[in-house]
This record gives C-alpha cells, structure tokens and sequence, in this order.
C-alpha cells in the first residue's frame, strides 16, 4: 500500500498533473456551472419535455372536441349536460360525487 502511494504521489507532484487534477475538480465540482447542476438542469428538461409533450395532446383532443362542438348541435347539448349540469326545463339532475 506504501508503495502504491508513493507512485501516485510521485505522479500527482508533477505540475502538470497537479494542475489538470486542480482544474478537472474546479471545473466539475466547484464551478458554477458544475456537474450536480448540470444533471438536476438536464432532469428538469427532461421533465418539461414530457409535461409540454402531455400539454399538446390536451390541446389536440380539446381541438377535436372544439370541431365537434361547432358542428353538432346534439354534441353541445351533450357537452353542457355533462360539464356543466345544465338540464332541461321538465328534469332533475342528481350529482354524485366519489369522495377519494
């Protein structure tokens, strides 16, 4: 074990190694910009990948149901019922709700 030490001291005592090894742990340790931040930024993205790629199917499905909403008649009452619990003059409406 001494002896494997010894080599890497000898090797580290080199100013150019020593420099390299100062410089690899400011750069990816101590820097602003250093690998801990760079992974949560990454994770982040990643993230926000997914909620924009989940946004724009909700947007492509309520696109869908506005096409159908303006050309149906039948289709907007249905909408307005549900939704909105709007009813008939002549009809109760009963809404039950599941407390989880």
């Amino acid at each position: 074990m001494k002896v494997f030490l010894k080599k890497v001291w000898h090797v580290v005592k080199n100013k150019y190694v020593a420099t390299t090894l100062i410089f690899l742990l400011f750069i990816l340790f101590l820097s602003e910009n250093n690998v801990i931040v760079i992974h949560r930024l990454n994770r982040e993205v990643s993230q926000l990948k997914k909620e924009a790629e989940l946004l724009e199917q909700d947007i492509r499905r309520d696109s869908v149901e506005a096409v159908s909403l303006s050309h149906s008649k039948e289709a907007l009452e249905a909408y307005g019922r549900e939704h909105y619990y709007m009813k008939r003059p002549n009809e109760d409406i009963f809404v039950i709700k599941d407390e989880k």
